[in-house]
């Protein structure tokens, strides 16, 4: 399933065009460090924009066993060490490996020379790099998301297809009141899958923005346009348009993506504050970084 065509409009209706951007390449399986690498960097060179996606298990050995691992996680070498639990300390380790095994392929440069920072919030960038390559990371249960982009800010976001979502719960706080009602009137097995589409397509939009769930996810909507592609509903500004897309991955997680293109740095709506989540949602992979 993909953001171009599951037929469905769970998405806001608006009397403004629905404007979708450019389509975004689907996220690619990466077994582990050596690869394979080769779909991921065409996609970035043919469209500015890669997603590559793995788990834990296909990436813990190397990880661990990796005599190099205290210069592959560079300044994040302490946090490591500091982290006690000994699954969360593995996680941490394996996810920065990913980022940075991604990120240096396509670069084609080692990964072990390539470091990390921390905007506010959490959002990884590499350090030094300027705006050459951005990056975004999620994880959930057993899955590792990455996004890369050389054309502008992007975010990903992830969660299992079967997550409990009750819309009577959820509803004010991830959706408008347009999505709230498109919503109700689904099955209630379908309803939760594109509640759950919704509420990591915003999380995405928001990481790429640099805002994370500091944003009031209900303050802003997607519509679809004529040709089923998701987009930001509303009046949007002159300019290229941001590109979003949803993925199945693996059979059991939903993949999310938002990338916004070059000179588009004043088109988004701010969307309004968000207050406190209320679902008690598992943070541990950590909203834009962790």
């Amino acid at each position: 399933m993909s953001g171009r065509g599951n037929g469905q409009d769970h998405g806001q209706r608006t009397g403004a065009p629905c404007a979708a951007g450019a389509p975004l390449p689907p996220p690619r399986h990466v077994a582990g460090p050596e690869g394979p690498w080769e779909e991921a960097a065409g996609d970035l060179e043919d469209s500015g924009v890669a997603v590559v996606h793995t788990t834990w298990g296909e990436w813990l050995t190397a990880t661990l066993l990796d005599p190099g691992l205290r210069a592959l996680l560079g300044h994040d070498w302490p946090r490591y060490r500091q982290t006690r639990a000994a699954a969360g300390r593995l996680r941490f380790a394996v996810s920065r490996a990913v980022v940075k095994h991604a990120a240096g392929a396509v670069l084609e440069m080692p990964a072990d020379t390539l470091d990390l920072a921390y905007r506010p919030g959490g959002q990884p960038r590499l350090r030094g790099l300027g705006d050459q390559l951005g990056v975004s990371l999620a994880h959930t249960d057993d899955l590792i998301v990455v996004g890369l982009s050389r054309t502008g800010p992007i975010g990903v976001d992830t969660e299992p297809v079967g997550r409990p979502a009750p819309l009577e719960l959820l509803g004010e706080y991830v959706c408008t009141p347009q999505e709230t009602a498109a919503l109700a009137a689904l099955p209630e097995a379908e309803r939760t899958l594109r509640l759950l589409e919704l509420w990591t397509l915003k999380e995405a939009y928001t990481k790429a923005l640099g805002q994370g769930m500091r944003r009031r996810f209900a303050a802003f909507g997607f519509c679809r346009d004529t040709e089923g592609r998701i987009a930001l509903a509303g009046p949007q500004a002159d300019g290229p348009a941001w590109a979003f897309d949803t993925h199945v991955v693996l059979g059991r997680y939903l993949v999310s993506t938002a990338h916004r293109p070059p000179h588009t740095a004043r088109t988004a709506p701010a969307p309004a504050a968000r207050p406190g989540s209320p679902t008690g949602r598992a943070t541990g992979r950590g909203g834009q970084g962790s």
